[in-house]
């Protein structure tokens, strides 16, 4: 192969190899960046110095000026000699600064640049971490929740939405600033709900637009509701629980993606500390809607959520007794008991123990015996479980041994391996 000839100044003074990044520090020095970045960052304190002309530098890299015009002239001059066995240099990302961010910011709020602004966060945070880091710390967050609330008031879904929810949801990180921007925003949950439910989405002939949409303002709000306070969270409204189990229901599957499902489940989950949310949901058909979605779903982490949240629902009477009502409540319970996590294991098991100690009749009872029920807590002693989970099955079957003991799926010897349990 014939040797190139590699133009000297394409080189990098310290590594002496051809520079990827040319940038130029305040001495007239070119380096490539990686190469100064590394001198900078192993130079001791107050010895920050040019390798070249060991003139004073400053440790702040956002002070390296990239050489653009040289950084064309070797692309160029690789792509030309890249048959000669060159490697060829695609161009560099430049990392973000305050000042970049907040320019992006301000055109965001521009009728006539926004549009493209919100385009090129995305394409940055899609690069690295510290680009997704730069723009929370600029106020991408306050910039996003202003954008969200100001499509709501025009009442239109205007251009750029799914592009201000993405760049929400990847930017979003629970400091102390982002809570205070959104743990009393009863605005905001209302504008996401609008957004949810949206007449233009469902005229919306692009699917795909449409599920973006409704993904990315779920996630939103299932950030939000992690950190909302007990005020917003006690006013949440019966309109808000229905906008949520719609987005669970087989129907709507053509624009509810699993991302979607699993931050609705999320939200239901964070709001049943407060008990007159959970009746809301019972009384909204949460109960039935939730095990509707476990009989056609195959992935465990829905799983994990939808039992998590039917354990809370059935702490209550009311819960209880919708389960109870579905041909299918016992059953399905029983069902994926020892087949899908431990965590589904041990809501399983709790809504089971809530049933046989506070919903208890002999038909109930004969029902668990008749769905695998009574056989899946006799494996659970069995099984290497959590030693609660044993302890928890073995106190159902022996609280109603007086009606399984003459089943054959249950052997004396699973009611007294435990004595003094």
């Amino acid at each position: 192969m014939e040797e190139v000839e590699i133009p000297k100044y394409f080189l990098c003074p310290i590594s002496l190899q051809i520079m990827k990044d040319p940038v130029t520090t305040v001495t007239g020095i070119t380096y490539d960046r990686e190469n100064i970045e590394t001198w900078l960052l192993m130079a001791e304190e107050n010895t920050y110095t040019c390798p070249v002309t060991k003139q004073i530098l400053s440790r702040d890299t956002t002070l390296l000026t990239p050489n653009h015009m040289l950084g064309k002239f070797i692309r160029s001059w690789t792509i030309c000699n890249a048959e000669k066995g060159i490697e060829q240099i695609p161009s560099p990302k430049y990392p973000l600064n305050k000042s970049h961010v907040i320019r992006l910011i301000h055109q965001v709020k521009n009728r006539d640049l926004y549009l493209e602004a919100l385009r090129k966060m995305v394409t940055m945070i899609s690069e690295n971490e510290e680009n997704r880091k730069c723009l929370d710390e600029g106020g991408a967050i306050k910039a996003m929740v202003l954008f969200i609330l100001r499509s709501f008031k025009e009442g239109e879904l205007i251009m750029g939405i799914e592009e201000a929810l993405r760049i929400f949801h990847l930017v979003w990180r629970p400091t102390q600033e982002n809570k205070q921007l959104v743990k009393e925003n009863h605005d905001l949950i209302e504008a996401i709900l609008w957004i949810l439910k949206s007449r233009e989405m469902c005229n919306n002939n692009n699917n795909q637009v449409v599920t973006s949409i409704k993904t990315h303002a779920m996630l939103v709000l299932k950030d939000v509701i992690s950190v909302s306070s007990t005020n917003l969270l006690s006013s949440l409204t019966p309109e808000f629980f229905q906008q949520m189990l719609n987005s669970l229901r087989k129907n709507n599957v053509k624009y509810v993606s699993q991302q979607a499902t699993k931050a609705a489940l999320h939200v239901l989950i964070d709001t049943c500390p407060r008990g007159r949310n959970r009746l809301k949901m019972i009384e909204l058909g949460a109960v039935f809607e939730l095990i509707e979605l476990e009989l056609s779903n195959n992935e465990k982490r829905v799983s994990e959520l939808v039992f998590s949240l039917l354990s809370h629902l059935c702490s209550l009477a009311d819960g209880r007794a919708e389960l109870l009502k579905h041909a299918a409540g016992i059953a399905i319970v029983s069902k994926k008991i020892l087949r899908i996590s431990p965590a589904t294991d041990e809501s399983a098991i709790q809504i089971l123990g809530l049933i046989a100690k506070f919903s208890v009749t002999k038909e109930v009872l004969m029902e668990m015996l008749r769905v695998g029920g009574v056989t899946k807590l006799c494996m659970v002693i069995q099984a290497n479980c959590e030693a609660s989970l044993r302890k928890k099955a073995l106190e159902i079957l022996r609280a109603h041994n007086n009606v399984w003991s003459n089943s054959p799926c249950v052997q004396i010897y699973f009611l007294t391996r435990y004595p003094g349990q």
